[in-house]
């Protein structure tokens, strides 16, 4: 099994599920007493919220990077970065570093296709909703059509996320308030919902919701961990080839 290298602490409340849910579908996987081989680096998330509220994000990008090149220097074969809004800086991370990064966008868009459906209500922070850098992603690359709340809605979420769920407050009241802004988005045509947040899964899950549900960090989760089962990245890049060949052939 390849060693997996975590970028993490964005918030660490986040990044420990990461750390769990990853060992245990290790375990699954390969029974006993097995365990994934993990570097993880861990940031002071004071010093990026920061960063992130003065939009000094080549700043932020440099501060990752270099956490990303140590990992790999630490024997990381493949990257995870532990956040959705964080990847504003990816290709920035990528630039620093030979190992690959494992895009939350990309595979989210996979499992939404491979699910047949085609429009999604996208939630997270109010970089990721309104910038062009995740949204767009979807857009463009993977061919979705993206529902986003309103802009009361979004000041909402945001609060939630950074004054609660990075705090480790989980609260019934702020799951009612994204539960009806879900509804509003499935009224304007929403199939499915993208937690497009890590710590937004910590508040709603599946059962919570009408909606089918992909929730980042367990979809990150469980990618890392397949990838980190294969042979080589190459043998990954071959197998995806396959299922989208096998896709089209069905089509």
């Amino acid at each position: 099994m390849r060693t997996i290298g975590l970028l993490g602490g964005m918030s660490w409340e986040s990044t420990a599920t990461y750390y769990r849910v990853i060992n245990q579908l290790t375990r699954t996987h390969r029974g006993r007493l097995h365990s994934a081989p993990l570097v993880v680096w861990s940031a002071d998330f004071e010093t990026i919220r920061a960063l992130q509220l003065t939009a000094q994000w080549d700043k932020a990008a440099a501060i990752l990077a270099s956490a990303a090149g140590a990992l790999e220097r630490a024997g990381a074969e493949l990257l995870v970065l532990c956040t959705n809004t964080m990847h504003r800086v990816a290709a920035e991370i990528e630039a620093a570093v030979s190992i690959p990064l494992l895009h939350v966008a990309d595979i989210t868009a996979e499992r939404v296709r491979r699910a047949g459906l085609q429009s999604v209500a996208f939630l997270g922070t109010r970089y990721a909703m309104e910038e062009d850098f995740y949204v767009g992603r979807l857009t463009r690359r993977h061919g979705l059509t993206v529902y986003t709340p309103t802009a009361e809605q979004r000041v909402m979420i945001d609060q939630v996320i950074f004054d609660e769920l990075c705090r480790g407050v989980v609260s019934d009241e702020s799951r009612q308030k994204f539960l009806r802004l879900i509804e509003d988005l499935r009224c304007r045509g929403a199939q499915a919902v993208i937690a497009g947040c890590t710590e937004i899964g910590l508040l709603v899950e599946q059962r919570h919701l009408r909606l089918p549900y992909f929730d980042t960090t367990r979809i990150h989760a469980e990618e890392a961990v397949r990838w980190a089962l294969e042979a080589s990245p190459a043998a990954s890049a071959q197998r995806r080839r396959r299922v989208a060949g096998d896709s089209s052939a069905r089509r």
